[in-house]
C-alpha cells in the first residue's frame, strides 16, 4: 500500500525512516508517496548491514523531477516505491554498493541497481511486477540475477600465521594469490612472549607489498591484565605499518569459563587501550564466541575477524574477515596454513584515517546527490571490498 502525504508531513514511520526523507528534490512543495513495504524492507536491510545510517538520496519524485534527473518519468521513484540510498556502517565508511545489492536481494527488494562507478549509492524498489537487478555504471539493463555472481571474485584472499608456519617464502605466497596477511605479533603479557617470526615475516610480508596485520594471542582473566597485554603489543608493533586491521585473540577456554560479562570486559579494556594508541583494532573470534561470549557493543564497534571452518558460515551478524580453514595449501608454506577472506577495504579506510602507522591524510567529504540514473560520483576507491558469500 502507497500513502499520499504533505508536503510538510514529517510522521516517523519507522525507528530509522522519516517521511520528510522521502520528499521530491525538484524545489516545489507538492504531496508524494511511499510504500509500506519499501519502508519494511528498508529497515531490514539497515539491520542486515548493521548500519549506523542509511541516508535517503533520492526518494519520490514527481513526473518533472524524474525526467530531469534521466529517468522516464514514469518509473518506480514516481510511485513512491523507490528510494536511491547511501548506507554507512558502524564505522562511519559508506558500504559499497556492491554488498548493498547483495543483501537487498536477500531481503526481497524487487528492483536494485548500483548507481555511480563509486559503488557508493544503490537504487532498491518494491515494483509489483518483474525483477530489475541492475548496474547503471553500465547501462539501464538489467545485468544478473544473482548479484553474488556478478560481483564475485573481488573478495581478497589472505592468510594468518605465526612461528607454527616456519620459514615463509613471502614471494612464493604472493605469486600464489595471495593478496593480504596477518601476523600473530606474539601472546599473554610478557615482552618475551613476542612471536619468535613476527619480525622475519613482518619484513618478508613487506618486501613483496603484501598489506599486513598483526594479533596478539590473550591469556588474560581481567581487565586490568587484558591492558597489560594491549602495552606488550603496543611495544611490539610500535614503528611499523599495517594496512590491515591489528586484532585481539581471546579463545581460552578458561576464559569463556568465566562467563560473556567478564569475557566482554577483558575484550573492550584491550580494544579500547590498542583504540585510543591510534590502531585500527577489532576483535578475533568463532562463530559460537562471538555469538554467545561478546556483548553486542563490541560487535557493533569494532570490526570482526569471524573463526568459522565451514564451506558457507551462518554466522548472521558483521563481519570483515573470514577465516575459513586451517588446512589451506599455499605455495611457500610448508604444512597447513589459515585460509582468510577479506570483504572491505581495509588498506583504503586506515591510510585515509592516519590509523596503524599511517600519517593522517584529509579526505574531502563528498555532497550526497539526488541521485538518478545518469550520475556518477567519483570518490577514490570503494571502501569495502564485498561481501559475496550468502551468510
Amino acid at each position: 500500500m502507497n500513502k499520499k502525504y504533505e508536503y510538510s508531513d514529517t510522521t516517523q514511520l519507522s525507528p530509522h525512516f522519516n517521511a520528510k526523507e522521502f520528499r521530491c528534490k525538484c524545489g516545489k512543495e507538492h504531496e508524494f508517496m511511499i510504500s509500506n513495504e519499501l519502508i519494511e524492507k528498508l529497515e531490514k536491510l539497515y539491520a542486515a548491514l548493521n548500519c549506523s545510517k542509511i541516508i535517503v538520496t533520492s526518494g519520490f519524485r514527481c513526473t518533472a523531477h524524474d525526467k530531469t534527473v534521466g529517468g522516464s518519468g514514469t518509473g518506480q521513484h514516481t510511485l513512491g516505491n523507490a528510494a536511491d540510498i547511501c548506507c554507512y556502517g558502524q564505522d562511519g565508511q559508506p558500504i559499497s554498493s556492491k554488498v548493498v545489492c547483495c543483501k537487498a536481494q536477500d531481503i526481497g527488494f524487487r528492483g536494485i541497481a548500483n548507481i555511480t562507478a563509486a559503488y557508493q549509492y544503490t537504487h532498491v524498489d518494491v515494483r509489483p511486477n518483474g525483477k530489475w537487478y541492475g548496474d547503471e555504471v553500465h547501462g539501464n539493463n538489467t545485468v544478473t540475477d544473482d548479484f553474488y555472481k556478478y560481483f564475485g571474485g573481488e573478495d581478497m584472499k589472505g592468510i594468518d600465521v605465526s612461528v607454527h608456519n616456519g620459514n615463509i617464502d613471502w614471494g612464493k605466497v604472493k605469486a600464489d594469490g595471495i593478496d593480504f596477511a596477518i601476523l600473530r605479533a606474539g601472546y599473554g603479557r610478557l615482552a618475551s612472549q613476542k612471536d619468535e617470526k613476527f619480525e622475519q615475516n613482518y619484513a618478508g610480508a613487506k618486501a613483496v607489498g603484501l598489506p599486513i596485520g598483526a594479533y596478539w594471542y590473550s591469556y588474560a582473566m581481567t581487565p586490568e591484565e587484558a591492558e597489560l597485554e594491549a602495552d606488550v603489543f603496543l611495544s611490539v608493533i610500535k614503528g611499523k605499518q599495517f594496512e590491515m586491521p591489528v586484532y585481539f585473540d581471546l579463545e581460552e577456554k578458561k576464559q569463556f569459563d568465566l562467563g560473556k560479562e567478564q569475557v566482554s570486559a577483558i575484550m573492550r579494556a584491550f580494544l579500547k587501550k590498542v583504540e585510543n594508541a591510534g590502531y585500527f583494532v577489532g576483535l578475533y573470534g568463532s562463530a559460537s564466541s562471538l555469538t554467545t561470549h561478546t556483548a553486542d557493543d563490541i560487535k557493533s564497534r569494532y570490526t570482526i575477524w569471524l573463526a568459522h571452518w565451514v564451506d558457507q558460515t551462518n554466522y548472521s551478524g558483521a563481519y570483515g574477515i573470514w577465516q575459513h580453514s586451517e588446512n589451506g595449501k599455499v605455495a611457500g608454506i610448508n604444512g597447513n596454513v589459515d585460509l582468510d577472506i577479506c570483504y572491505k577495504d581495509f588498506p583504503t579506510v586506515i591510510k585515509g584515517k592516519g590509523l596503524n602507522g599511517w600519517g593522517k591524510t584529509p579526505t574531502p567529504v563528498p555532497n550526497v546527490p539526488d541521485t538518478g540514473v545518469t550520475v556518477t560520483v567519483q570518490i577514490g576507491k570503494d571502501s569495502y571490498k564485498g561481501t559475496l558469500k550468502k551468510v
